[in-house]
């Protein structure tokens, strides 16, 4: 490879070898579209070194010691206290994020951040059943996942708080549960469930799913939505039993060295243009009401990325859970994997 394109390729973005300060982020997978990173190095002469991960768990492995070398990250809203908690986090400085003001009044003082000191809102999102239309009768509920009939052409989530939480709505409890009893009751339908499944994966069903190898999935909605842009046969469900809610933040590690960089960057991420052309390039699901309006009829209306009202009743917000919940959970789905 010749030297010029070796060094494009490092970088990852248009300012090629240009050297200027360096900003690091770690990212969910399919979280910006392919321009948001190169035009903010152009804008801001910055390098950035983008990463991607695939769950919360991969997240938090990396950044657990306070040395991980990243500057922002994305968890979901239920880790800002524990990772507070851990020390884990600087706070923010409003005066540099001017466009606070786009995100939605819901995501302004929101219950896991009042005052949004700590995290940025950055996407929200809910878990269904993705499937083929070849499937009859077609998934409408979490036990729909259960039957003999989808036996290997089923996959769950690679996430335990997702996995339980399917197994809890199916049971009739909360997403949210603290009972040990409920939590045992839903292990145990983990483990009935698991000779069924194909595997646990998160991104990486989407491509089975488009390819027909498997014909029922639990999914995010923003993957699953993904997934039915490459193939219209496929549809995607709000179970009947109920199903989870998350919001996945933007935060400013307290390891961090670039501070004020790494604000331009989330306000940058903040702007409705910016905010826009990820949700049209990722099919994800913005927080920024300023952005939202710039979207085109077929992704503000789409039922899979913005349920109704009476859709949304149904869900149930991931919230913080007491360490020693946390520690339980935590060993449910060790037992779950090893089963």
């Amino acid at each position: 490879m010749k030297r010029r394109g070796f060094c494009v390729a490092l970088t990852g973005a248009a300012a090629g070898c240009r050297r200027g300060p360096r900003l690091n982020v770690f990212n969910w997978s399919s979280y910006v579209a392919p321009e948001t990173v190169p035009a903010f190095e152009k804008e801001t002469g910055a390098r950035v070194r983008y990463a991607v991960y695939e769950s919360n768990e991969e997240m938090l492995a990396k950044v657990m010691g306070g040395n991980s070398g990243w500057d922002i990250v994305f968890p979901s809203n239920y880790l800002i206290r524990p990772m507070l908690e851990q020390r884990l986090l600087a706070p923010l400085d409003h005066r540099l994020l001017s466009n606070l003001a786009n995100l939605e009044a819901r995501y302004r003082h929101p219950a896991w951040d009042p005052g949004l000191a700590w995290s940025a809102p950055y996407m929200w999102g809910a878990t269904g059943i993705a499937y083929n239309v070849s499937v009859t009768p077609e998934p409408r509920a979490w036990s729909d996942l259960w039957r003999a009939d989808l036996n290997g052409r089923i996959t769950m989530l690679d996430d335990p708080a997702e996995l339980l939480g399917a197994c809890l709505k199916k049971l009739g409890y909360s997403v949210n549960s603290l009972s040990r009893a409920e939590l045992a009751e839903a292990r145990r339908e983990a483990i009935v469930q698991k000779p069924l499944l194909r595997a646990y994966l998160n991104a990486e069903a989407r491509d089975q799913l488009v390819a027909g190898d498997v014909l029922a999935a639990q999914m995010w909605a923003t993957t699953a939505r993904q997934a039915i842009e490459e193939a219209p046969h496929l549809r995607f469900v709000y179970p009947a039993e109920g199903f989870s809610v998350y919001v996945d933040t933007a935060v400013i590690l307290r390891e961090s060295s670039r501070r004020d960089l790494a604000h331009r960057f989330l306000d940058y991420l903040l702007r409705p243009d910016v905010a826009a052309a990820v949700v049209r390039a990722s099919q994800t699901t913005t927080v920024n009401a300023a952005a939202r309006r710039l979207l085109p009829e077929n992704l503000r209306a789409d039922a899979a990325l913005y349920p109704s009202e009476e859709v949304l009743r149904r869900g149930e917000l991931f919230e913080p859970l007491p360490p020693e919940v946390q520690r339980l959970r935590d060993r449910v789905w060790t037992e779950i994997k090893s089963a």
